[in-house]
């Protein structure tokens, strides 16, 4: 689960999605989510965030720049002769999800502290 533009999207490896067109670097290729949601890998149990996973991210491969459903809008008042239409058509980028990167999950420093003993006076 990423979340994108304010909507949250399940992806797996080899979806095509539909993503807002966002500014990209010149001849970018890749676009990557970084705010994961939640992550599950094979069989294993799921991860979940809190809101985010930190570390984790998902890349994808640009496939086209789109313009999605055109969307009529109409202006109307009643019993006055008004009409207003117009269209809008959002740019869309069109994406192939490709790797889900988790987070790295490291081993643990020991951090045993020293147990220190008193020495009794038996004397």
């Amino acid at each position: 689960m990423v979340e994108d533009s304010g909507s949250q999207i399940k992806v797996q490896t080899g979806d095509v999605i539909d993503v807002d067109r966002r500014e990209l670097a010149d001849g970018a290729k890749t676009i990557t989510f970084d705010r994961v949601l939640a992550l599950k890998s094979g069989d294993g149990p799921a991860t979940l965030g809190t809101p985010y996973i930190d570390g984790a991210s998902v890349t994808a491969e640009i496939i086209e720049e789109r313009l999605d459903v055109k969307i009529d809008v109409i202006k109307f008042k009643r019993r006055k002769g008004y009409k207003r239409k117009r269209g809008h058509r959002q740019k869309m980028l069109r994406v192939r999800i490709g790797e889900l990167g988790g987070k790295k999950k490291t081993a643990k420093k020991s951090t045993s502290k020293k147990k220190t003993t008193k020495k009794t006076d038996t004397e």
